[in-house]
């Protein structure tokens, strides 16, 4: 997540909207939030009900965590792209970039 905070400006001359979301309570993710000395982006819960969000995406696991997943919707709600990796890893903005820009 701060990777994307750094990047702000970049998505932003694509006119984006990044967007965080997870199936933490809002309590959770508000802490989580400050510990990382905050965000100026939304994050959102997807904790009640549970992973609605992330079921309707296909990203939701068995024990009720979700994927690492990145997606690009564009502004008539048409999903562009779907990148769902390991969780421990941080893909490079590089290639959403990349996607924008084929976007534009």
């Amino acid at each position: 997540m701060p990777a994307y905070e750094e990047d702000l400006a970049e998505f932003s001359r694509y006119n984006t909207q990044v967007l965080g979301i997870s199936v933490d309570n809002v309590p959770s993710l508000e802490a989580w939030a400050k510990n990382m000395g905050g965000l100026s982006y939304p994050l959102l819960s997807d904790f009640w009900p549970h992973g609605q969000v992330s079921l309707k995406y296909g990203i939701l696991r068995e024990e009720g965590l979700c994927e690492r997943a990145l997606f690009v919707v564009d502004k008539q709600g048409i999903l562009r792209y779907i990148d769902i990796h390991p969780i421990g890893d941080q893909p490079d903005n590089a290639q959403i970039f990349e996607v924008l820009r084929k976007l534009s």
